[in-house]
């Protein structure tokens, strides 16, 4: 689990080579047929009509050197059968270990559209780690809309690996842990997990000697029959999940089964985990052969949950993502990724609270998918690394889905058996992409990089090309019946990325991060980075060149080691030098994304980011034409809730149709804002539609835009009325004007609270010393222009942590009360991984018009520093 293994990447972000302790197969660990493709006529119809990549439109990021030798040969192929079900859609592979830390970590926006079906946290009271308390997290688990909580009972134990002080000593702690369980609300959504990794800890089952063996076994075997009918005695109801092996043992499983069917004491739930790169390659034999083991035994099929998986180079990766999901759902078992370094963040999925990067976007996707699964064939199923894909088919939406990656270079999807009668004999193919933006690197809304309108083939089949795939990205295909009209092409701005590694380095390190033989080291672009730019001569030159004299949006992956905010200072040819600020991150490899800007004259430049303050790792840069950001939500792609319908007869616009909402049903989509501030918001509807987010509910002409605050990060926008949708299109940077911004120092301090100065707050100083008594306070006198809907944005800091894991990193959330009039309201905050980084974090709060209060403080607890707070009406 997070809490595990042998090989682990030191602090200092330097990765090292896994090792393979004990004598059997251990897994380093961090906790068909081709179809038809499209005649060439067809091919040059799209072209035609401008909707494949060219020069000009590529996928955002453009694929690195490596993955170049991939496109050597023809386009690979990959394969979907809309006639082959495989059952309705699980989502089970979308869990986490640690997921989440505390009741708002992370935030509501973050959790309710990824509709997770299991997470695996800690007993309330653990001593494993200072939070990820099953209980605590499961309120705002479950009003997210989310499934089973596995709790892991050894967890109970302090120190890593668990100590064995005899099975009297774990009875007392099994005791608390279903008394806890038993009487907390919701008791039936927990999963009891008595023992975690018993082939590693406690039991030594990997001997290889026989008769060792058995004896360990014999042990093991006595103390799961005692403590599941412990837990039953106190929870009658309870279920209980094993063996929970770190890895796949088909002899270990089957004596289990065999001894705990006789017994009486077999698990509700079918445990074990994935977590070697090989697993790609064998899980699906070890699926099959579990499933021969029950029923070879007369035991009905029970629930498999994998409850970790994936090492740390494939979290927060799209392309590493999408292939273990896809042979997980593909075989309907649930699925948690492992937890290798800070809870909290769905196991590097989830920016700060409420930013999404890469990785949260693929799982936003794979939530979406409805209806069936359908068999994908990819080019090389069960291998390592290699292009890999799921499919859904939903015919009351008439939409299928395809969700693919793992590999650059080039790709034709081949879609078979398309039924005349769900889709007509054209469809839209609408293309996005998820690209990997790193652990702690915002990723705005998808791209789509193509809306295609293609007929079908007479043999049934539609042959959607993908060009240019990068290795690290995940792709969305959506396919919906095409009418008339044609969809607007995509915007797809000039964009080029440079690697770090390729540029001409002065006083750094090259070095190799996550590659299969060190498949626990952090993912990196091109598997490198440039480390060890602590010498005042350090600097790394990028050789660009800019099509168009312009403005440029510069995004830097980078690892921040310094435990503070560092900077570097950026150059172009040569030039006045300005600073770039990296906020902290976990260590130099845990990326992170820096966006930043810089004017250009057309032709070859050199950017220079050279050594500031601190120490900064530098991995890539992309370099793309500024556009206004953009994006254009499809309706049809939408969650829903009650009575809609799908209109496809008008395939201009997005290509996508529209949705219908009838009387009491909802529309309901994520919205991005890279910052907080207003974004013009505009319904493309057929009648006024009701739009609702942050506790505000505004009506909205069709075709006209609203000015709405969106907090950083995901927005979830409800849409209902009477209307046909064809989507929500929102723009904009972030519009501040009419933002009432309150610094530290205009705050009424009490209780000891204090101005502390700080270089790195906004006006030079924050208030320190806050809470810890009833006393300590620190009130803001606000002057609300009307009444209303507001969004607090509170700047702050902090850096509670309790480190000593073998290798996680325990960082520690902070709580403020808020009140405002005669209402309170508790809310968490996030580590910000040092004390000088200050993050912000929206609050929807309700104004009277006037003069407004509002207090921070904690009576039983410090909160957090407070740089300074914002409240802005929610329209504008």
């Amino acid at each position: 689990m997070s809490l595990m293994r042998r090989s682990r990447t030191a602090r200092t972000g330097r990765s090292r080579a896994a090792r393979t302790p004990g004598p059997r197969p251990a897994r380093t660990r961090g906790h068909r047929r081709p179809g038809t493709l499209l005649t060439v006529t067809l091919l040059g119809v799209a072209l035609a009509a401008g909707f494949l990549p060219s020069a000009q439109a590529r996928p955002a990021h453009p694929a690195p050197p490596e993955d170049r030798a991939e496109r050597a040969g023809a386009a690979q192929r990959l394969t979907v059968d809309l006639a082959a079900p495989e059952g309705p859609v699980l989502r089970g592979a979308n869990g986490a270990l640690y997921g989440l830390s505390d009741d708002g970590v992370p935030g509501d926006a973050a959790l309710a559209p990824l509709k997770l079906t299991s997470v695996s946290q800690k007993p309330q009271g653990g001593a494993q780690h200072p939070n990820g308390d099953a209980v605590t997290v499961s309120e705002s688990y479950l009003r997210n809309g989310g499934g089973d909580i596995l709790v892991l009972m050894q967890d109970m134990y302090a120190k890593w690996p668990y100590e064995d002080l005899g099975i009297d000593d774990y009875l007392a702690k099994v005791d608390t842990v279903a008394r806890d369980i038993a009487n907390a609300p919701n008791s039936d959504r927990f999963v009891y997990v008595p023992f975690n990794e018993p082939d590693q800890i406690w039991y030594d089952l990997g001997v290889a000697d026989q008769a060792a063996y058995e004896a360990h076994r014999d042990r093991f075997l006595r103390d799961w029959k005692t403590v599941h009918r412990r837990i039953r005695a106190i929870d009658p109801d309870a279920r209980i999940a094993g063996p929970n092996e770190s890895a796949f043992h088909a002899g270990l499983l089957t004596d289990f089964l065999a001894f705990a069917k006789k017994e009486n004491v077999l698990p509700e739930v079918t445990t074990w985990h994935e977590l070697g790169p090989d697993s790609l390659r064998d899980f699906q034999g070890h699926h099959d052969t579990y499933r021969a083991i029950e029923r070879s035994l007369g035991i009905p099929p029970r629930t498999v949950n994998i409850d970790e998986y994936a090492n740390r180079r494939d979290l927060s990766v799209p392309g590493q993502l999408v292939q273990w999901v896809g042979m997980f759902e593909r075989n309907k078992v649930y699925a948690n990724q492992a937890y290798w370094d800070a809870a909290g963040n769905l196991s590097g999925n989830v920016v700060r609270t409420n930013i999404p990067n890469g990785g949260w976007w693929f799982f936003r996707w794979y939530a979406g998918l409805t209806g069936q699964t359908v068999k994908v064939t990819p080019p090389r199923p069960d291998t390592v690394d290699t292009l890999q894909g799921l499919a859904s088919l939903d015919t009351a939406r008439r939409q299928a889905q395809v969700l693919l990656g793992g590999s650059g270079g080039d790709t034709d999807v081949v879609v078979r058996r398309v039924d005349p009668a769900v889709f007509g004999t054209a469809v839209t193919a609408t293309v996005a992409e998820a690209a990997w933006s790193g652990y702690e690197g915002q990723h705005a809304t998808p791209r789509v990089l193509t809306r295609t309108k293609l007929p079908v083939a007479e043999d049934g089949s539609v042959t959607v090309p993908l060009r240019d795939m990068a290795r690290m990205s995940a792709y969305r295909i959506a396919l919906t019946p095409a009418g008339a009209g044609m969809p607007a092409a995509a915007s797809t701005p000039w964009t080029a990325s440079h690697e770090a590694e390729d540029a001409r380095i002065t006083g750094g390190q090259v070095r190799t991060h996550g590659t299969v033989s060190d498949a626990n080291g952090y993912a990196a672009s091109g598997t490198q980075d440039v480390g060890s730019l602590n010498t005042a001569a350090s600097k790394v030159d990028f050789e660009v060149t800019a099509p168009r004299t312009g403005r440029y949006d510069l995004a830097i992956l980078y690892g921040n080691q310094s435990g503070a905010p560092a900077t570097q200072l950026l150059s172009v040819d040569g030039g006045p030098a300005t600073p770039v600020s990296y906020p902290s991150t976990e260590n130099g490899t845990y990326r992170g994304k820096k966006d930043t800007g810089v004017d250009l004259t057309a032709g070859a430049h050199t950017l220079t980011l050279a050594r500031g303050t601190g120490e900064v790792t530098l991995d890539r840069i992309d370099l793309t034409e500024h556009t206004t950001p953009s994006a254009a939500y499809e309706a049809t792609l939408a969650e829903t809730a009650g009575s809609v319908s799908y209109d496809y007869r008008d395939a201009s616009g997005t290509g996508t149709g529209a949705l219908v909402l009838g009387a009491g049903s909802r529309a309901v989509l994520d919205v991005y804002a890279p910052r907080d501030g207003y974004y013009t918001v505009t319904p493309r509807a057929s009648a006024a539609v009701r739009l609702s987010l942050h506790g505000e509910e505004v009506t909205a002409a069709p075709g006209r835009g609203l000015r709405l605050y969106l907090v950083a990060g995901n927005n979830r926008v409800t849409v209902t009325g009477a209307a046909a949708v064809r989507s929500l299109d929102v723009t904009g940077e972030g519009d501040r004007a009419g933002t009432l911004v309150h610094e530290g120092e205009r705050a009424a301090l009490a209780g000891g609270a204090r101005l502390v100065p700080n270089a790195h707050a906004s006006a030079g100083s924050h208030i320190g010393w806050l809470g810890n008594s009833a006393a300590s306070t620190a009130t803001f006198t606000v002057d609300a222009p009307r009444a209303g809907a507001y969004v607090l944005v509170v700047a702050y800091g902090q850096n509670d942590r309790r480190d000593g894991h073998a290798y996680n990193t325990d960082i520690m959330s902070r709580t403020a009360d808020i009140t405002i009039g005669a209402q309170t309201r508790r809310v968490t905050f996030k580590n910000t991984w040092s004390w000088d980084d200050f993050w912000t974090l929206g609050v929807p709060v309700t104004l009277k018009r006037g003069a407004n209060t509002v207090t921070l403080s904690n009576a039983a607890a410090w909160a957090p520093n407070i740089d300074r707070i914002e409240l802005a009406p929610v329209r504008g």
